[in-house]
């Protein structure tokens, strides 16, 4: 198994962890072939997310869903048929890139020259951002696909790699 193969393994099994009800996204930032932090796609800490708990406290969500039915297993996103990737900001998610980001400082780890795995496209403009300012030097993705245009100005100005995973 060579390292692409291994990391791309570990990103879908941290993804795993996700209690996102859309997509289950793992991250982990590598130094020297190296684990330094992990993350998934999910709220903050001691934040709910979708489903019941998120129901009972979010009066907005409540709001939002009057005149459908409710289902627990289903992105609230969804049931209101929003398409992918819009209406984010009735998301409380954090990318997953953005929580190994965030659990790297948390734990006082080093990011700088650190490269970026992950078992999705290329990361959205709020994203690399992150990863541009935490001095990431690759970004290894699933497929060579923009999640949001606006990433591409922030490629286009910055100075780290982006490949696919070589398998």
């Amino acid at each position: 198994m060579n390292w692409d193969n291994y990391f791309l393994t570990l990103c879908n099994s941290i993804a795993t962890k996700s209690p996102c009800l859309s997509r289950q996204i793992g991250s982990i930032l590598v130094q020297d072939k190296s684990i330094v932090s992990t993350g998934f796609n999910g709220p903050p800490r001691g934040i709910p997310h979708c489903g019941y708990d998120r129901y009972d406290k979010d009066e907005n969500i409540r709001h939002l869903l009057v005149g459908h039915v409710f289902k627990s297993d289903i992105c609230p996103r969804k049931l209101l048929n929003y398409p992918s990737g819009t209406h984010m900001e009735l998301c409380p998610a954090q990318h997953a890139e953005e929580n190994a980001v965030s659990n790297a400082a948390r734990n006082g780890v080093i990011t700088l020259g650190t490269t970026c795995y992950l078992n999705s496209v290329i990361p959205c403009s709020k994203c690399f951002g992150t990863l541009l300012n935490a001095g990431i030097s690759e970004i290894v993705c699933v497929e060579d696909k923009l999640y949001d245009e606006q990433a591409q100005f922030l490629i286009n100005n910055s100075t780290i790699k982006i490949r696919e995973f070589k398998l």
